[in-house]
């Protein structure tokens, strides 16, 4: 199974679609996740990020439902 976990965007880095980057927050930890797959990513939005990657933009009640799912199931410390 894979999971992708939702983060805050906190900058963006770089010009060239294919090596965007930007840090982006989970909850406090920060984290440089690479931008190919989510051009349309504007600081503040949230993103899913697997393996390092932002695979889609989701919304902040979205966002605050997988945190709450998470807390729930012991996984944020």
């Amino acid at each position: 199974m894979c999971l992708a976990i939702p983060g805050q965007l906190l900058d963006i880095k770089g010009d060239d679609p294919l090596l965007r980057s930007g840090r982006v927050s989970f909850g406090g930890l920060v984290k440089e996740i690479n931008l190919a797959y989510t051009p349309e990513a504007k600081v503040d939005d949230y993103v899913l990020v697997h393996v390092g990657f932002a695979i889609s933009i989701i919304d902040e009640v979205e966002a605050e439902r997988v945190f709450s799912y998470l807390d729930e199931i012991g996984e944020i410390e």
